[in-house]
């Protein structure tokens, strides 16, 4: 008797201490998402959407040039990583699921999938920036490719690894070459989860500021090219969100706004790629 009050003592005592760590987690989230909500929603406007950046002390200004530089640094950092993500995790899944080269591949890339980004984009600066001489977007989409690479690799293999072999093996005693059971068959049957896994790196690297801080840097005009410095959402929220001027202020919480819904969005998509794969 004694035994089992001791481990129910336990069990609730246990239970107590989640729920606790799980109510205080939970309180600074809510907490931090009303407070963007708060001073995010205020903040929307058209111009918004249609402005630069203003100077400091400008009655009116938006984030345009921001927005899109964020769309096209995420989007071509996401196009650069990707396709080696995927192509890399489908080697590690179908070929280097024992040899030595498969080993040193997933050590390297779990150093990559915890690497600090800064690290990344002080990488990024020593090679890119210091030996062009010049911040530019390119250099912000490679430092941006390299947080999407071990997410994507980490998910695809992951992914590839759940088919069940019994797949491969039909189709290979119908006579498929491997390359065609791979597309046809393997990727196939789990292209939800490598698109659930492109949403994460995507929803991951979408408020980066420390790797463009060092490589594509800021830009208060409008420029599309990739040669110069690119406006980003990450970097003109920090720049703004240190002024001292309230109207910069302003639109850094619009931007936390934007970015937050972004992520928000996203994750949510992934989690409803990833149910579909598990249910199919």
């Amino acid at each position: 008797m004694d035994l089992h009050r001791r481990r129910k003592l336990v069990n609730r005592l246990a239970l107590g201490l989640s729920m606790g760590a799980m109510a205080f987690g939970l309180t600074w989230l809510i907490w931090i998402l009303w407070t963007v909500l708060d001073l995010g929603v205020g903040a929307l406007s058209l111009s918004l959407f249609t402005e630069m950046t203003p100077p400091p002390g400008a009655d009116t200004g938006g984030l345009l040039n921001a927005i899109v530089g964020s769309l096209i640094l995420v989007g071509l950092g996401t196009a650069i990583g990707s396709p080696v993500g995927i192509l890399a995790g489908i080697y590690l899944a179908e070929f280097g699921r024992s040899n030595w080269l498969g080993r040193i591949t997933r050590f390297v890339n779990d150093l990559l999938l915890s690497a600090p980004s800064i690290v990344i984009g002080l990488f990024v600066y020593a090679t890119v920036v210091a030996t062009t001489g010049r911040f530019s977007g390119w250099a912000g989409a490679l430092a941006l490719a390299l947080l999407v690479l071990p997410v994507v690799i980490r998910t695809t293999e992951n992914m590839l690894m759940l088919v069940p072999n019994s797949l491969r093996e039909a189709a290979f005693a119908l006579g498929a070459p491997r390359h065609v059971v791979i597309l046809r068959v393997t990727l196939r049957a789990a292209r939800s989860g490598v698109v659930t896994g492109v949403l994460l790196a995507v929803a991951r690297i979408a408020g980066e500021t420390a790797p463009l801080l060092f490589t594509a840097l800021s830009n208060q005009f409008w420029s599309l090219s990739l040669n110069e410095p690119m406006a980003n959402l990450p970097v003109t929220i920090f720049k703004f969100a240190m002024s001292p001027f309230q109207d910069w202020q302003r639109l850094a919480w619009a931007g936390v706004l934007l970015i937050s819904l972004g992520v928000l969005g996203l994750n949510i998509l992934a989690r409803i790629l990833f149910r579909a794969e598990k249910l199919s």
